[in-house]
């Protein structure tokens, strides 16, 4: 089956398609599509048919269909927000969409109507604090978390009903790490249940266990403390940004802008924790990147250099090799492979 990458390049209001050859690891121009404000984060339906795309500088969310064969994107319908949303995603069941806002300190709800569209009517809106960052579901789909970043600093843990849509805030609580690291974006193991976050003041990663059961489901413990990103030679400013992990569950990648590299490291898979492997240098301002589904290739969307650097994944020991280098554009803002 084709695998595709779609890019946000939101300096240029246009959503990039390229094709992708898995084997090569080569990417080559599709087509842009045309959008009404600057796209910024891209989510994809569990069903894998349709896109939602959040737009920043019109403060829209917009639905795509997919084409089963050659990955057009066809609008479907545009809804209204009265804020920018930063990040986007949709519930395990694909039923409902959850936004976090930045710069409006909230989280939003909204219905995925029978047509596969985000509907326009808010289904619920959660005020929680300035710089809320991220929001997702775990595999259960019974608790998501917002990690919002300094001043906040915390992650906020909420309860999920899939049957309603609606977040309930964790009678224990947010999770407050102390420090001002100001975690940023997490990713899930795809089979323990840790979810790691990056901290974008404190360069850092930090690992958490999620309490499935007990008296208090839903809460993150402590497993690893705010790992560096960093190289210790480095002492310059920086600030990180995205955080993947590989679909086997054996690396995991954080962006250092400043730094401007991918730190790696290699997750043990007894419980889980992290060991720094090393650095790869490079674009300039390395805000977002991705992994594809065969956990090989490492997309990075350089906002600085308007460039795609693309990398190979050793599997013995997650290090990465460049493979090539593309310009696709102003400020790049999400990757997704699809």
């Amino acid at each position: 089956m084709q695998t595709h990458v779609y890019l946000s390049i939101a300096g240029e209001n246009r959503i990039a398609i390229y094709t992708l050859d898995v084997s090569s690891g080569g990417i080559e121009f599709q087509e842009n599509i045309g959008v009404s404000g600057s796209p910024g984060p891209l989510a994809l339906s569990p069903c894998g048919n349709y896109l939602y795309a959040g737009l920043r500088s019109s403060r829209e969310i917009a639905s795509f269909r997919i084409d089963e064969e050659t990955k057009h994107l066809s609008i479907l319908r545009t809804v209204q927000l009265d804020a920018d949303t930063c990040y986007i995603a949709t519930d395990k069941t694909g039923s409902f969409l959850l936004s976090a806002y930045y710069g409006a300190g909230k989280v939003t709800v909204h219905t995925i109507g029978d047509d596969k569209t985000v509907q326009g009517e808010t289904l619920q809106t959660v005020e929680t604090d300035i710089h809320a960052h991220c929001i997702e579901t775990d595999a259960s789909n019974r608790f998501a978390f917002v990690p919002h970043t300094v001043p906040r600093n915390a992650i906020y843990q909420f309860q999920f009903d899939e049957g309603t849509g609606t977040l309930t805030q964790n009678p224990v609580g947010n999770l407050n790490p102390g420090a001002p690291i100001g975690p940023r974006h997490f990713c899930f193991h795809p089979n323990k249940p840790i979810l790691y976050a990056s901290n974008e003041q404190g360069s850092s990663v930090s690992a958490y266990t999620l309490q499935e059961g007990g008296e208090h489901p839903g809460i993150l413990v402590d497993l690893q403390k705010d790992l560096s990103t960093l190289p210790a030679d480095f002492d310059a400013d920086n600030t990180c940004a995205q955080i993947h992990i590989d679909p086997q569950g054996k690396f995991l990648y954080v962006s250092n802008r400043g730094h401007n590299s991918i730190a790696e490291f290699a997750i043990d898979e007894k419980n889980g924790k992290l060991s720094a492997v090393g650095h790869q240098l490079t674009e300039p301002t390395p805000r977002v990147f991705n992994i594809d589904a065969t956990g090989t290739l490492l997309f990075v969307g350089g906002q600085g250099s308007g460039k795609l650097a693309t990398y190979r994944i050793n599997q013995e020991n997650g290090t990465l090799a460049p493979i090539g280098n593309y310009a696709v554009g102003e400020s790049p803002m999400w990757v997704l492979f699809v």
